[in-house]
């Protein structure tokens, strides 16, 4: 077991919604029949009752709430259900002249609908406007499209620019109307946010988000009420960890058995301390790296049980930490001040090895197009490689700590690496801006979070803290209770929506902590050695794997009570000698690659 103060490596220890038809039937009726733009027939009927609030709090408007019934039913398809609420209620979606006005956009009866606009009764002046643009910008371009360019003309320069709205628009459409064909221009109406197949119904979309709720109810509101009610709900639930999706029948609660705490498997194929885990991007691969010199590739089964894919040989020294490519097609392995070897994910075959003369690698990370991969090297420089090994950058960096983690966030923009013992580099590729996270402990490692907005920092005073990157760096939260007195000790985000914390620990344990509040919910035993990395499946939050120096890794999940536990790659083998992956049959077979290459 290597110190973190000695000469051990210090890496020891991550149907769609339509508002309206397109084409209105021949005879545009407002009888009981379906009717998009709302029926003018709705009456009050004589049994109906006169209450203004309804619910057992007495809060929500009956007539705001039927009237956003009404319309999630037409935008469902369900029109014949909408017009039967309309006049069963007495509460019509629509006044009648706004419904005019509807069917004026839908026939594209542009001046007449501007005319109708007017006459609803908006008091902003500035709505009327923003709403009358929309209708004559559809003019235009429809004017265009029939290659009526002086038509166009007149409607941009008489009718848009007057109303002193939206002048980069303005200038956007003058712009194209002068360097574009008007075919060419109506071919690329998405490129100016129209799409011409269904632009009218588009145009109705926009007009609602302009005009008050309480003329045109806004597209999708009652969806938009239920994502709010669930979201508070999901918020509020202290141990959300669910795996299936929050159900409107009943109010959210999840339990504390939603966290991992029960040992499922104890994965034995390491035949020393595991230094370092991490599940795969798409949570289907577990990568393993070892004191023992080798790497292992471990296989997520439908049931949730890790079987052993390969077992990657070829380092002469311990390998430190491994990377996922981000189409997880690939692996990186770095030894301690050794080589970096590249992996084919499906064959365990080695692509390729990376080195320089006269120093070693002690750390690696892959850009987000999966085309170049980062190395941090023993003399304190910095390399970028493409994949055939040729050196695409290069330059020194100031780390002066043994800890070698570096990382590069999904956009490929921003490179975060150790810069003294007590600071992280933030540094932007593009704008060669350089921001510091500067802590008043030695750091020992870091872990970035899935959107790359925050940062965990493990430090030697046996705590961990939480960094806001985005916007600052601003620390934003702190977590304790685990142990470290000499080992790097990792850490890592996970569950549902990262909402926690969870790290390894010199006593044994993994440590659990709710990441909003801080607070440790969770401890758990099961290891007889130290604890040295924690990694959360991605695609499943009950599944979280801890690595330790008793030669084992150990997968936890939720409590289930079917659920078995099972030890997977022990010392037996099966009866025709061939190592057996530990699953019930035994009938897999352990892949031992060697690392050859071709440089």
């Amino acid at each position: 077991m290597g110190g973190f103060e000695d000469d051990e490596p210090p890496s020891k220890r991550a149907r769609a919604s339509s508002v309206e038809s397109a084409s209105l039937p021949d005879c545009f009726s407002f009888s009981k029949s379906a009717n998009p733009l709302g029926s003018t027939m709705a009456r009050p009927l004589p049994s109906q009752g006169k209450e203004v609030m309804i619910g057992s709090k007495g809060v929500i408007k009956k007539e705001e709430f039927v009237r956003i019934i009404t319309k999630t039913l037409y935008s469902l398809g369900y029109e014949k259900s909408g017009a039967v609420l309309e006049e069963e209620s007495g509460i019509t979606l629509h006044s009648p002249m706004v419904i005019l006005f509807r069917k004026q956009v839908i026939d594209g009866k542009w001046d007449h609908a501007v005319a109708t606009l007017n006459k609803i009764g908006l008091l902003d002046e500035n709505i009327v406007k923003s709403a009358a643009f929309l209708i004559l910008e559809q003019k235009f371009l429809e004017l265009l499209r029939d290659d009526n360019v002086m038509g166009a003309m007149k409607t941009l320069q008489s009718e848009i620019t007057p109303l002193g709205v939206n002048r980069k628009r303005v200038h956007e459409l003058s712009s194209c109307m002068i360097s574009c064909s008007p075919q060419q221009l109506f071919l690329g109406f998405s490129k100016l946010g129209i799409d011409s197949s269904t632009s009218r119904l588009k145009l109705l979309e926009e007009l609602e988000k302009v005009l008050p709720p309480t003329v045109m109810v806004p597209e999708r509101r009652l969806e938009n009420l239920v994502e709010q009610a669930l979201t508070v709900q999901r918020d509020a639930c202290y141990f959300h960890n669910s795996i299936d999706g929050l159900s409107l029948y009943i109010d959210h609660h999840c339990g504390k058995d939603q966290i991992p705490s029960r040992t499922l498997q104890v994965l034995r194929a390491h035949h020393d301390e595991v230094w370092f885990i991490q599940f795969s991007n798409n949570g289907k691969y577990l990568a393993s790296a070892s004191n023992d010199k080798s790497a292992m590739i471990w296989e997520v089964d439908e049931d949730g049980e890790l079987l052993l894919k390969h077992t990657l040989n070829g380092h002469e020294k311990s390998v430190m930490t491994v990377a996922w490519s981000p189409d997880d097609c690939q692996l990186l392995t770095c030894a301690v001040e050794e080589t970096i070897r590249r992996w084919d994910v499906e064959s365990g075959k080695c692509l390729h090895v990376y080195e320089k003369p006269g120093v070693g690698f002690i750390s690696c990370a892959w850009f987000a197009d999966g085309k170049q991969i980062l190395s941090g090297l023993s003399d304190q420089h910095f390399c970028i490689w493409d994949l055939d090994g040729k050196e695409v950058d290069f330059w020194k960096g100031q780390r002066s700590t043994k800890t070698p983690d570096i990382t590069v966030a999904k956009d490929g923009k921003l490179i975060i690496s150790m810069n003294r013992e007590k600071t992280i580099l933030l540094f932007d590729r593009e704008t060669k801006q350089e921001r510091l996270i500067e802590e008043e402990q030695t750091i020992t490692s870091f872990s970035l979070s899935e959107d790359g907005d925050f940062l965990l920092v493990n430090l030697v005073n046996e705590a961990i803290h939480l960094w806001n990157i985005r916007n600052g760096p601003i620390r934003v939260n702190r977590y304790s209770g685990h142990k470290r007195s000499r080992f790097v000790i990792r850490s890592c985000f996970g569950g549902s929506e990262q909402a926690f914390i969870a790290s390894g620990s010199e006593d044994s344990q993994v440590y659990i902590w709710h990441r909003a509040t801080g607070d440790l919910i969770q401890t758990l035993a099961g290891h007889s050695g130290s604890v040295n990395c924690v990694s959360w499946n991605p695609a499943n939050p009950h599944m979280l794997a801890s690595a330790s120096d008793d030669h084992t890794i150990r997968i936890w999940g939720a409590k289930k009570a079917s659920l078995k536990r099972k030890d997977v790659g022990s010392s037996s083998c099966s009866s025709n000698g061939i190592h057996a992956n530990g699953n019930a049959h035994g009938n897999g077979f352990v892949h031992q690659c060697n690392g050859n290459s071709t440089k």
